[in-house]
């Protein structure tokens, strides 16, 4: 029978997929076949067919993993889908879904990271929260919890009940997203609080800031905008996220390496400062990751010549200005197969400063 481990969070976004594509490259080294199942996603694609959670098409195109994808994502929450449930009940046993395709998954592999979906009580809505599902498949968590001493603790202790209600083994902590500088400090107290409470640190891993930045083509994925010029370079990453709005000669004052510009299509003379800086026509120099145009407006003659030839990747939005740098900032950064780079870093990082052989005598 395969072994296993379930990845859980404290909350959403601290780290569940990171930390277990990286447990997965750095566990190949343990068992031949891995295999990986996400029983319940919010974030889905179609894939043969099939509504499946974004990040087991992750996994499965970065490892090449062999399984059903269906079973690798056997509930799909599509939008209504809560609503639905607490109106009429279940459309179908999803125990029996995510039970069934544990078993499929597991009998040709020698162990399944399962990964949940948020904090330890997500799902309890339609009766399967990630502490029930844990209990449901009979494995020890590896929870997550991002940055700091008090917050991880309090949050730690917070989502515990939940898990000691079901009857399922917290194997260990991993804090995430640690600052560089206050690594050593961090890593050393959120240690000894954490084990004063009875609970063991796996690992402590350091924030990298460029594993937050979007790529131009992920703005453009994720707002749905329109490609008008340099779709060579979309997989430019972010840093930083200026709007064109003031006069050029003030403005130009902020704008750094990896600036995503959110510019009025009409203002023309914004447009072309932005291209020269980014060609080296002017005296200040700096790299622009890319433009997005608001208001639908399209740049004609003189500014869209410059354009085109800055090869700067410049996406159209239909909305206003103050809209879409809202809408920039709030977008998730998800993990993609195409994000080599960053998928080497996760690595690099979880083999590093989390304790594998813990890892391995935690497995049930």
């Amino acid at each position: 029978m395969a072994k296993k481990i379930f990845i859980a969070a404290t909350m959403q976004n601290d780290g569940k997929t990171t930390v277990s594509l990286g447990l997965i490259s750095v566990l190949k080294k343990h068992f031949n076949k891995i295999g990986f199942i996400k029983p319940i996603g919010q974030r889905y694609l179609i894939e043969q067919g099939y509504k499946v959670d974004e990040d087991s098409v992750l996994i499965e195109e970065v490892f090449g993993i062999k399984c059903n994808i269906k079973d690798m994502s056997p509930v799909a929450i599509e939008k209504g889908f809560t609503e639905r449930y607490i109106q009429k009940g279940p459309e179908e046993d999803y125990s029996k879904l995510i039970k069934d395709s544990f078993e499929r998954v597991a009998k040709n592999n020698d162990l399944v990271i399962i990964e949940g979906t948020g904090h330890a009580g997500v799902g309890s809505v339609f009766d399967l929260s990630n502490a029930a599902v844990a209990k449901l498949l009979g494995a020890n968590v590896i929870l997550i919890s991002s940055g700091g001493i008090g917050r991880p603790i309090d949050e730690v202790m917070l989502n515990k009940p939940l898990f000691d209600k079901e009857g399922v083994k917290i194997a260990g902590i991993i804090v995430n997203k640690v600052l560089p500088e206050k690594y050593d400090k961090v890593a050393r107290l959120v240690r000894m609080g954490l084990e004063k409470k009875g609970l063991s640190v796996l690992g402590v891993l350091p924030y990298q800031k460029i594993l937050d930045m979007p790529t131009v083509r992920d703005i453009k994925e994720e707002l749905n905008l329109e490609l008008l010029l340099g779709g060579e370079n979309l997989d430019l990453a972010v840093e930083k996220i200026l709007v064109g709005a003031m006069n050029v000669k003030e403005a130009i004052k902020f704008i750094q390496n990896n600036s995503l510009m959110i510019i009025p299509g009409d203002r023309d003379d914004m447009i072309r400062a932005i291209s020269e800086i980014h060609t080296s026509k002017l005296k200040r120099c700096c790299r622009i990751s890319g433009m997005v145009l608001s208001g639908g407006l399209i740049p004609v003659g003189r500014t869209r010549r410059i354009l085109e030839k800055s090869k700067i990747p410049v996406l159209i939005s239909e909305d206003d200005t103050y809209s879409v740098a809202s809408a920039v900032h709030h977008i998730l950064v998800k993990l993609k197969p195409q994000d080599t780079a960053k998928i080497k870093i996760i690595v690099d990082i979880v083999e590093k400063n989390i304790d594998i052989d813990n890892v391995l005598a935690s497995l049930t």
